[in-house]
């Protein structure tokens, strides 16, 4: 059944405007009290993440509703078979900014590890929920691992290094992706005890690379039954 999608024009004007208030709080709340600076910076955070660049591309570009097809997912995989390679790099490189930005605003206006990870999560579960596509997004590699990239930077380079040797292995972006948060969230287990980093960040490690491999249980099961899609396969349209 084909869906109706959110008119691209809703997106197009909230995106300069959730991007203006993160401006804002970022002036205007270091010096508020804390409670505010929460109220402020973690809607911000959700609403954010759900700036769907995946879908907004696709439909300026090409005219198409990435969810209509593959996966129905607007994540960046999704759109490298929908769209092809150039389409893929510009939003890799925003979803993850969707993470960066997010991590990077809580920092600077509240400065505490409690409030990196709260933004970390929340801007995640609006990449997967968003509230302008009826609460369906992606699955969140990236933009957890652009919040991983300012929170645990180690980590983050070992999460990626895991993906991209299970990937180019496998050719399952799906695999690769599961394995590396996986192994990602255990490097910052290893980091804490080691003491490189607070402990709170295990709060975020394990309960992302949870919601991240949830995402991916119907890839799973694809992988068991034999027809995952592997890198290179297009996508085609859902009926």
């Amino acid at each position: 059944m084909k869906r109706q999608p959110t008119p691209i024009i809703i997106q197009a004007i909230a995106t300069p405007i959730i991007l203006a208030g993160a401006v804002v709080v970022l002036l205007a709340m270091k010096d508020q009290p804390e409670l505010a600076q929460y109220g402020l910076v973690i809607p911000l955070a959700y609403l954010m993440g759900s700036i769907s660049w995946g879908y907004m591309l696709l439909q300026l570009k090409m005219g198409v509703d990435v969810r209509e097809y593959g996966s129905g997912r607007t994540g960046m995989s999704n759109v490298l078979r929908t769209g092809g390679v150039k389409s893929a790099a510009v939003v890799l490189a925003l979803d993850t900014a969707k993470g960066v930005v997010s991590v990077i605003l809580a920092k600077a206006v509240i400065g505490t590890t409690a409030a990196e990870v709260s933004a970390g999560l929340i801007v995640l579960v609006g990449h997967n929920w968003p509230v302008f596509l009826q609460f369906k997004g992606g699955r969140g590699i990236l933009t957890a691992l652009g919040s991983l990239v300012i929170i645990a930077p180690i980590a983050a380079i070992i999460a990626t290094a895991a993906f991209l040797t299970v990937t180019g292995i496998s050719r399952y972006i799906s695999l690769g992706s599961v394995i590396g948060v996986v192994i990602g969230a255990l490097a910052i287990l290893g980091l804490a005890l080691a003491n490189f980093h607070s402990v709170t960040y295990l709060v975020y490690g394990f309960i992302a690379s949870s919601i991240i491999v949830w995402q991916h249980r119907d890839n799973i099961q694809r992988i068991r039954n034999g027809n995952e899609r592997r890198l290179g396969q297009a996508a085609t349209k859902v009926e």
